[in-house]
């Protein structure tokens, strides 16, 4: 079960980054409940070993090419986020005090945690692309035009992904050049 999960991971971010065309510095958020790749309902069967599974495989896939990886809390922490202090002054974004559990924040949250260099959390983000892994809702934490990418996999483990990148707004009108 999970050196498919592992390939479904590798195989969704992989073909994302492709499409999204994000640069060094750049952000990808991730929502993922670990509940839903097991197969339960999002919120009931938290699983450490899976979201520390999907999180090792995404972490890897984005530290290769220097994208930032921010990775969206549950609903108990108001979707807040998990990002590397560095990428917050960066870019700007201010920490809050807390630290995800896997019951009050997401095993993926936790994983982050746990793993990151130096981790904080902030309530908001911009980012340029990413994933929701079994209905998490990250569409909050996209730049305003968001794009929905199909994926040649719809699921990692029993879980529905859905994935976008995001583009600049055109404004204007009908004398406006893009």
């Amino acid at each position: 079960m999970y050196e498919e999960i592992i390939k479904q991971t590798e195989s969704a971010v992989s073909e994302l980054l492709d499409v999204a065309g994000l640069k060094k510095g750049d952000l990808f958020v991730v929502g993922c409940s670990s509940s839903e790749i097991g197969g339960g309902m999002i919120g009931k069967n938290s699983s450490v070993e899976l979201a520390d599974t999907v999180f090792d495989v995404i972490y890897r896939i984005l530290n290769e090419k220097g994208i930032y990886l921010a990775a969206q809390c549950c609903e108990h922490l108001n979707r807040a986020l998990i990002i590397e202090s560095e990428c917050a002054e960066k870019l700007g974004y201010e920490p809050v005090c807390v630290v995800p559990a896997p019951k009050a924040g997401g095993s993926f949250a936790t994983a982050a945690y746990r793993s990151f260099k130096d981790p904080v959390a902030v309530e908001h983000i911009r980012a340029k692309a990413g994933i929701d892994i079994g209905g998490t809702l990250i569409g909050m934490h996209l730049r305003d035009v968001a794009v929905p990418v199909r994926l040649s996999i719809s699921k990692i483990g029993e879980a529905n992904i859905i994935a976008a990148r995001t583009r600049p707004k055109y404004i204007g009108g009908e004398r406006a050049r893009y």
